[in-house]
């Protein structure tokens, strides 16, 4: 049966229609206000990742709504990153321990695309694309639209609405106008660029496949993610100011120069790689901290939204769709009843967001300069060993992060409290071989992980 509430949504990126089709299953009406076109009919290049890391937050989400089984055949399983050192030796630094500890390459497209099939197949959800939201009023509920393709004007009345609309939330800056939210956009003075490794001249890939493949070089770096048609999406993320930036970066000389001082390897593997730094935009980088993330029982925020991460721990999808998740988790609990939905949504999940904002940051000066850190090694290594001697009471926050369901603060806190475990062993054992288990013992929580 269909619920009498009509749900609006700003936004059919990613986090849009699927929070769509938990509505949706749930009886409620839904719109989409999406402001491009719709990218099943219209190709679309908007300078994004043209890949995605999927992890267990974001597969479980897919799996609630009844997806996954759609998306499993078009991911590719990632398991550890591969390090791409400057003489050109690789080494593979495992992400767990296990078999099924591995994330997946995604087509950012493609998941888009069925994301937005399914949600139409309810007959409870329509998009409509080519409508870009200007303002709202929450005096009137009123939502106030600019259709794109006809440059005319549009109002439209809303009871419940929820902006999906990404870090440059325009429904954001209208809750911004009329409350006290707390808000702040920190840039991260790194910015990035979408490069290409094409298959190779036989139609495989060039290196391996089922690995993240990092070149890291101290301030900035180097990465590439499997894409299904045997290419790799390539991403430079570097310093956007500064003697070595984006901003010296000007000829084709210069970025030769770079690639083959400091990716030999790689550009061996870019043919098109002054073509492709040339014409792709340079994305800007910086982090999201809202809170709250709603205005009364009318409005609320989420994913990029609420809370915008840099893309260090491939959390900013995953994040989102545990969102959606958690939402409809609460609708569940407290069905209609919006203020008390909105309320605890903001209540949870708020320093959620916070954490894994402040981890991603946390994860690219580990991927871009300490993976190859001896210091590093060591630490990972004791890591590994306690979680074998620990299995439920010690769990690395990558693992935490990326496998499990553990809300973000925690793992934040947590990993905090191993980080000093570890520092204790290297104090008693500089060689990180030796493990003082009774220490260990005093210093670990007394509980399980809610895992």
């Amino acid at each position: 049966m269909l619920n009498k509430e009509k749900i609006t949504l700003i936004g059919a990126g990613l986090a849009g229609p699927l929070l769509a089709n938990y509505m949706a299953q749930r009886g409620y009406v839904v719109t989409i206000i999406e402001s491009r076109p719709d990218r099943r009919k219209v190709p679309i290049s908007a300078g994004r990742s043209i890949n995605l890391a999927l992890s267990a937050r974001g597969i479980h989400a897919l799996k609630e709504i009844g997806l996954y089984d759609r998306i499993k055949p078009i991911t590719i399983p990632m398991k550890g990153r591969m390090i791409h050192d400057l003489d050109g030796t690789t080494h593979l630094l495992p992400y767990g321990q296990t078999d099924n500890e591995i994330i997946f390459s995604v087509s950012r497209a493609q998941l888009n695309m069925e994301l937005m099939t399914l949600a139409e197949e309810s007959k409870n959800v329509t998009i409509l694309f080519n409508h870009k939201l200007v303002s709202a009023d929450f005096d009137q509920n009123k939502l106030y639209l600019k259709i794109l393709d006809t440059n005319s004007d549009k109002e439209l009345s809303f009871s419940r609405v929820i902006g999906c609309d990404g870090s440059a939330s325009v429904l954001r800056e209208a809750i911004i106008k009329k409350t006290a939210v707390k808000y702040v956009k920190k840039p991260l003075g790194h910015g990035y660029k979408e490069l290409t490794i094409p298959p190779s001249k036989s139609g495989d890939f060039q290196i391996e496949s089922n690995a993240l493949h990092i070149w890291p070089r101290g301030n900035y770096m180097l990465i590439a993610l499997p894409n299904k048609d045997y290419s790799f999406t390539c991403t430079l993320f570097f310093p956007v100011e500064g003697d070595v930036s984006f901003e010296t970066l000007n000829t084709e000389n210069d970025i030769i120069h770079l690639f083959e001082s400091q990716f030999p390897d790689a550009i061996e593997m870019m043919p098109t790689l002054i073509k492709d730094f040339q014409n792709n935009p340079t994305g800007d980088l910086a982090s999201v901290y809202c809170n709250p993330w709603h205005f009364q029982d009318k409005a609320l925020l989420i994913g990029d939204a609420a809370h915008a991460v840099v893309p260090f721990f491939g959390q900013g999808m995953n994040a989102s769709f545990q969102d959606c998740s958690i939402l409809a988790r609460l609708i569940d609990r407290n069905e209609n009843n919006w203020q008390t939905i909105f309320d605890a949504f903001s209540s949870t999940q708020v320093e959620n967001g916070h954490a894994i904002a402040d981890m991603a940051i946390e994860n690219y000066i580990e991927m871009r300069d300490h993976v190859n850190n001896i210091e590093y090694k060591k630490r990972r290594t004791l890591e590994l060993n306690l979680e074998r001697m620990y299995p439920s009471q010690f769990i690395p926050r990558y693992s935490m992060v990326a496998f499990h369901q553990i809300p973000y603060s925690e793992v934040y806190e947590r990993g905090e409290k191993q980080f000093m475990i570890i520092n204790e062993l290297l104090k008693l054992d500089p060689s990180g071989k030796l493990i003082d288990r009774e220490l260990v013992k005093k210093m670990l929580p007394k509980s399980n992980l809610n895992l």
